[in-house]
């Protein structure tokens, strides 16, 4: 295994297809990061050192080569003792075990609940979360002075607001996306995955076609017909018709925060309206630190977790660098971003993005669903049986390769 991880790496190397990897050595910590957080664990690093006399090296990688990175330089005795991902990334490290379990102890119930479910795999925590992110309904305050609570109120809103012939539309989403349709679905008990009885999760158990979910999704065609949602939005189209005051309400995410802040929009974020007293229930991504199975020095690497990021201020201070809110109690009560505080709450009603590898074989199948049945070709409940039938067949697919 070691030499086939070898080999690959090399390949790799030649390719041009990675950056070039440390090894973690003995007596020595090495850290990867993003440039986002790199500069936030080098002051850290400094003060370890100083404290431990143990050199602590931060080699930066682009966020989304990390996970591939280990996968292939922890087998062939190269990779970090400790690293910055993304939850979701947990199936695929755990499964071929490359990342150990940590333990929190008392410090735990300091820690927001969701993310800690987030970093957990059955009974055990895998990672320590520091920040977390969803979606929710973002308006623009001059068209939409006060924001729906339900969504009924959301589609009286939108009717007033909407003008086909002008292309003014009182609700837009991007489509066909599983990730931004999801909450509405949730919110009649819809579910991606179930649960076996250790927590994990169950791919044999899909629910994305329960009654509740199924008429989630006929609410979104039932706005097209209505006239109050374009079809065929795409993320781009979305976000410029917001920026050009043409619609009053979207369904998005704090990326597109600075980009409406710079087009001079006084916008608002809240949770997404509830329907028939039920709240929806958006995906959640949580970021956090891993430490690899590979490390040399893995009583170190915890003890530079517990001390040193484990603190509410460096916790505020990966805040201020990525500015997505804190799961760590202690900083988020330091956070006064009205935007942070906002998506915090959102991201608290939701559920973790399932981190098991199966979910790959989800998009593609909900997402052909949810355009089947926004263009009026199947109804809700024909197009979400034959996605979960496709699904299905999928993963048992890939469990044969």
């Amino acid at each position: 295994m070691k030499r086939f991880a070898l080999l690959a790496l090399c390949l790799l190397l030649i390719l041009g297809m990675v950056t070039p990897v440390f090894a973690s050595e003995e007596g020595k910590l090495l850290i990867w990061a993003d440039d986002t957080r790199s500069s936030v664990m080098k002051e850290l690093a400094k003060e370890f050192t100083a404290k431990y006399k143990v050199p602590v090296e931060i080699q930066e990688i682009n966020f989304g080569e990390i996970r591939d990175q280990l996968s292939v330089a922890g087998p062939a005795g190269n990779g970090p003792d400790v690293l910055i991902g993304a939850h979701d990334w947990l199936g695929q490290l755990i499964v071929n075990g490359l990342i150990e379990p940590v333990d929190l102890g008392k410090k735990e119930k300091d820690f927001s609940p969701v993310a800690i479910s987030a970093f957990s795999w059955g009974k055990e925590l895998y990672g320590v979360p520091y920040a977390i992110e969803s979606i929710g309904l973002v308006y623009n305050k001059k068209l939409v002075p006060k924001a729906p609570k339900t969504w009924d109120e959301l589609v009286s809103i939108g009717k007033k607001l909407s003008n086909k012939a002008q292309q003014r539309w009182g609700f837009v989403i991007q489509q066909p996306d599983p990730y931004h349709t999801f909450p509405v679905m949730s919110a009649g008990g819809a579910y991606v995955f179930g649960k076996n009885p250790d927590g994990t999760l169950n791919p044999d158990d899909v629910g994305l076609n329960t009654p509740g979910g199924v008429r989630g999704l006929q609410l979104f065609r039932d706005l097209i017909e209505a006239e109050i949602m374009p079809l065929g939005v795409d993320y781009n189209t979305m976000t410029t018709l917001f920026k050009e005051g043409k619609t009053g309400m979207v369904i998005a995410g704090p990326w597109v925060f600075e980009d409406f802040r710079q087009a001079g929009v006084d916008y608002g974020f809240v949770p997404i309206p509830t329907i028939d007293g039920k709240q929806p229930r958006p995906f959640v991504g949580v970021q956090g630190f891993m430490v690899s199975s590979f490390s040399k020095n893995k009583l170190l690497a915890k003890a530079f977790l517990d001390e040193y990021v484990i603190t509410k201020e460096t916790m505020f201070a990966l805040f201020e660098k990525g500015q997505r809110p804190p799961v760590y109690l202690p900083a988020l009560n330091m956070v006064k971003d009205n935007d942070a505080k906002a998506i915090y709450q959102s991201a608290s009603e939701g559920i973790p993005m399932p981190n098991i590898p199966e979910m790959n074989s989800v998009w593609s199948a909900w997402g052909n669903a949810i355009e089947l049945v926004l263009n009026g070709k199947l109804t809700s409940q024909k197009a979400m049986d034959d996605a979960v039938g496709q699904i299905k067949t999928a993963i048992e697919k890939s469990r044969k390769k």
